[in-house]
């Protein structure tokens, strides 16, 4: 089965500000429309499937809601063929793509298709990896390197270290211990990399709604700046005590990963989801896509970022 490609509502909106109205409002919108179309990065947001924990269907109607709003993107939403069918005709055009947005963990693709997204990222595309997007691809070496760090799905120390902020650097633990994570509350994210384009501006310590804290991820751990973490308290089930990356920069050849573990939708979840409306989220997600895209992040810091002491929700609707 071929994939499918569904445009953002934001083209045809476009495409009718042409035909629609008077001819004044219909060229002015035409220049608006050109305008912003020369400028916006065109970003793929590939999904399709998940595993049983998580809702694919509400995470990525609401990542083209966030990612749209910034008017930088020009989006269409790639779906893989559903669960247990064929992927022989799965075959993304990467190249015609600023970045590409994965949330997706699903079945395997043709070693064609992973050649070509592997070869789109070093030779300089952008991928953005969005929570559960790591728990992929366990026995594909590349797409580990692309994440860094991933969970689930078998990995044991045989995929390498956790990554770990340790009396300020980051460090390779090579001890023992597999993916888990506390219940869902509310945490504290403490910036890491306060220069890098992704973090520049946000404040040293922020706090994310109702998230899952993923914790004890392994992977190749290479090429890797931890821009967040979080402290997965021992007062909680599955606590490790330890400052686990929650916000990641990954250079992959001449490509650029921003990987976040934020964003958990569980099965169940229908918006407003607390993960995806919490303003920490949202804002990464925007600039992470941005900097994988262009190399840079031009967006400002809002006025309703999260403080050190309350998580802050938006209304995306």
């Amino acid at each position: 089965m071929p994939l499918t490609i569904i445009p953002s509502p934001l083209k045809s909106i476009k495409r009718a500000l042409l035909v629609t109205g008077s001819i004044a409002f219909a060229l002015a919108g035409a220049v608006a429309c050109q305008a912003q179309e020369s400028a916006a990065s065109k970003v793929m947001l590939l999904t399709g499937q998940a595993s049983i924990y998580h809702n694919w269907q509400a995470s990525s109607a609401v990542i083209e809601t966030i990612l749209d709003q910034t008017g930088l993107f020009e989006i269409d939403r790639v779906l893989t063929p559903a669960v247990g069918e064929s992927m022989a005709g799965f075959a993304p055009r990467w190249s015609d793509y600023d970045a590409v947005v994965m949330d997706y963990d699903g079945d395997e693709w043709s070693a064609t298709t992973k050649a070509a997204l592997a070869d789109y990222l070093a030779s300089g595309g952008g991928l953005v990896l969005v929570h559960a997007a790591d728990n992929a691809f366990p026995d594909w070496p590349a797409f580990q390197a692309m994440a860094g760090v991933g969970g689930w799905r078998g990995r044991d120390e045989s995929a390498g270290p956790m990554l770990r902020w340790r009396d300020g650097n980051q460090v390779h633990d090579r001890g023992s211990g597999t993916a888990q994570h506390p219940p869902q509350h509310d945490f504290q994210i403490v910036t890491r990399a306060p220069a890098h384009p992704i973090m520049r501006g946000l404040p040293e310590i922020w706090m994310q709604a109702h998230d899952e804290l993923y914790s004890q991820l392994r992977g190749p751990a290479s090429d890797v700046t931890i821009l967040g973490t979080a402290i997965a308290d021992t007062s909680m089930p599955n606590g490790t005590g330890e400052h686990e990356p929650m916000l990641m920069a990954i250079r992959y050849g001449d490509g650029r990963v921003f990987h976040t573990t934020l964003g958990h939708v569980g099965p169940r979840d229908e918006p407003p989801i607390a993960t995806l409306s919490s303003v920490g989220f949202i804002v990464t997600l925007q600039r992470g896509t941005e900097w994988v895209a262009t190399g840079d992040v031009t967006q400002a810091v809002p006025d309703d970022f999260p403080t050190a002491d309350a998580p802050s929700l938006r209304n995306l609707r």
